[in-house]
């Protein structure tokens, strides 16, 4: 039985929790907050030990597997201790700030011959991986684009005051949203994103991140790719649209996907799998066992982050910038 604790009690824990009580290598046994009252509502709530300090947790409770829900601007400093405490490490998107902290990261787990795992569960939802199965087929004829739109209300009073900042969250709604998307058109296309051109815009009234985002991406293998998303007030939407030669796929993460049929979409039939947050656990059980190497490893994660870096610097540069 490997023992697993949570650092940071916020919104997710629960989730993590319940996935950790469906797999029975696995136990949690101690939640870590630097709020005292948040760490032991969900020490209450799911019959585990609650800590304000993540050191003496880790410490005490002989941790094997970290799970870290932390502020972006922990996750590099969190991490590394993590390692060095021999963990093996599960760490929520984005990975860091920059690229330079993901590879602080990544020197550490390999210091330690721990596994680091990002979570990028855009990989694990059934809905995906139908829509990657059908890629793969060919029958829709070749993939010439993707067009991906999300929005939603960023600015909301009830989100944490340091995702507002950039200096803590490392930006607004393409850091923390478009890194699903840009993880999401990666993982679809087994690919990589080449080059990035973006426009944003700051009109949210809260802190100094960016409020809405147009990308303009392009693959490795030549594809292109958009990413519109808007954290202003309107009607929510998640959806990507994948055009190819001889059809369309409609996907909604979370939700369903459709298939163009006679020039309307039909519902594409989708089998029953465990949820994400289960089956990227398993994953990293695999890892850790040495079955197979993680898919959203470190090194992969680096990847998504360096496509926000490069965001970010096409905006402020006004042109073209090769990742």
């Amino acid at each position: 039985m490997l023992r697993v604790a949570i650092i940071g009690a916020g919104t997710i824990v629960g989730q993590h929790i319940e996935a950790i009580a469906q797999i029975d290598r696995l136990i949690t046994v101690a939640v870590a907050d630097v709020r005292k009252e948040r760490a032991q509502e969900v020490a209450n709530r799911y019959g585990v030990k609650a800590y304000t300090d993540y050191k003496v947790m880790l410490d005490k409770e002989k941790v094997d597997i970290a799970i870290v829900a932390l502020p972006h601007f922990l996750h590099k400093e969190v991490s590394i201790y993590c390692a060095n405490m021999k963990c093996h490490i599960l760490m929520e998107k984005p990975m860091a700030l920059d690229v330079e902290e993901c590879e602080e990261m990544i020197l550490s787990a390999q210091r330690n011959h721990i596994q680091l795992m990002v979570g990028l569960t855009q990989h694990y939802f059934k809905e995906n991986r139908k829509a990657k199965e059908l890629i793969r087929q060919g029958d829709m004829g070749e993939l010439v684009m993707i067009n991906d739109a999300r929005h939603q209300n960023y600015f909301v009073d009830t989100r944490p005051e340091w995702f507002f900042h950039k200096s803590q969250a490392g930006g607004g709604i393409l850091t923390n949203l478009g890194a699903h998307s840009v993880d999401k058109i990666q993982w679809l296309l087994d690919c990589r994103v080449r080059k990035v051109s973006a426009h944003l815009s700051h009109h949210g009234n809260r802190g100094d991140i960016e409020g809405s985002g147009s990308v303009y991406l392009v693959t490795e293998s030549g594809i292109p790719a958009t990413i519109v998303q808007s954290g202003y007030e309107g009607v929510p939407r998640h959806e990507t649209h994948l055009i190819f030669t001889k059809g369309m796929l409609l996907l909604e993460t979370g939700r369903g996907l459709w298939i163009s049929e006679k020039g309307s979409y039909k519902e594409v039939p989708i089998q029953e799998t465990s949820g994400p947050y289960i089956l990227q656990l398993l994953d990293l059980l695999d890892a850790i066992d040495g079955v197979r190497p993680l898919e959203c490893s470190g090194e992969y994660a680096k990847t998504v982050n360096s496509v926000i870096e490069g965001i970010y610097r096409s905006h402020e540069l006004g042109t073209e910038v090769v990742i």
